[in-house]
């Protein structure tokens, strides 16, 4: 699992990196009028604490700004939407030439820099790249904002956000910002298990705690907060589970019948794929999921190495299914039925 792969996120010739400063970004964002908010589809915690975050530091200094997400979303996650917030939210986007309703005079892209991400919404904002700013902490992504801050070196989007905001002068400890921002440091480090949660995300978790943000009420919404069907989708995610590369990659399915008999979506599935990675043997985790027919999800998951051993890229995996995430988190969809996919699974793994 080490050959290197063409990354569907990369574009030819282009470079994704930082053209500009956090006081850049945030000079662009204060002058920028009426700014749409978007993210990535299916918006995880990180992408939607990125965008709550960025459109209430606007709205405290008085900059128009709104949030439209698109795909489904877990209901917990939404319960961070307060109603002062401007928040739409798009199930399937229609393959329009105008898929955006008015027009924004600046667009902010956050958590993604993917334009196979941002589908519908891609040749929308083909046409608009120059009224577009980025802000990521992903290696790979193609030339959706014409200025983008990227940096790698944080944990989520909303660790990358923290410097504009602080360039814009918004105060963190007003209108729930810091609730927003811990929501997405808090989700994508696996609630500081991740090996990506170092000194400074502790540093700036400590910081938005003493702003506010209840962690305990953040952990209690999002995680503490399950139905029924999804323990019953739980159940029997385990008792498909098998295992490959000599036990090395668990890999577990659910099916259609699955989501008929428990009455589940898939928004309470997340989670779900991480829970093997509780045995010791195993490295890897993998949960593919057909909800719809002739589609399936896979979700990849890892375990950083031990005492600076090697670990499983998922990332890498998933760039051979034209998806893509981080080296310890990510996600594909292949356009075949689940048993086509569990081959092509078994068949990159070997």
């Amino acid at each position: 699992m080490s050959q290197a792969v063409e990354h569907p996120w990369d574009e030819p010739g282009f470079v994704y990196e930082s053209n500009a400063t956090p006081a850049e970004v945030a000079d662009r964002l204060r002058t920028g009028g009426d700014v749409l908010i978007l993210t990535h589809q299916k918006p995880d915690g990180d992408a939607l604490g990125t965008a709550l975050g960025l459109h209430r530091g606007l709205r405290q200094l008085g900059v128009a700004s709104r949030v439209l997400l698109s795909g489904p979303i877990d209901a917990n996650l939404l319960s961070m939407v307060g109603e002062s917030d401007l928040v739409s939210r798009v199930e399937q986007v229609p393959e329009t030439d105008r898929p955006v309703p008015g027009e924004p005079d600046l667009v902010a892209v956050v958590d993604t820099g993917a334009w196979t991400q941002l589908d519908p919404f891609t040749d929308w904002l083909r046409a608009r790249t120059e009224r577009v700013v980025g802000i990521d902490h992903h290696a790979r992504g193609g030339s959706v904002a014409g200025m983008r801050v990227v940096d790698v070196r944080c944990a989520s989007a909303t660790q990358a956000l923290v410097p504009v905001l602080d360039a814009l002068g918004v105060d963190l400890c007003g209108d729930r910002i810091a609730e927003a921002l811990f929501l997405g440091l808090a989700t994508d480090t696996g609630w500081f298990r991740f090996s990506s949660a170092g000194p400074e995300v502790y540093r700036l978790a400590a910081r938005l705690m003493e702003c506010g943000a209840d962690k305990d009420s953040i952990y209690a919404r999002i995680e503490q907060n399950a139905t029924p069907a999804r323990f019953a989708m739980l159940a029997r995610a385990l008792g498909s589970l098998t295992y490959a590369d000599h036990g090395a990659v668990a890999v577990m399915r659910l099916g259609l019948e699955d989501f008929a008999e428990t009455g589940a979506n898939m928004e309470e599935l997340a989670g779900i794929v991480n829970t093997p990675l509780e045995i010791g043997t195993v490295r890897a985790s993998v949960l593919l999921t057909q909800a719809e027919q002739g589609r399936t999800k896979m979700s990849f998951r890892s375990k950083p190495g031990i005492d600076g051993g090697s670990f499983v890229d998922v990332n890498e995996l998933a760039a051979r299914f034209g998806g893509g995430g981080h080296v310890h988190a990510a996600g594909a969809r292949q356009d075949v039925g689940l048993d086509e996919a569990t081959q092509r699974l078994l068949e990159a793994l070997a």
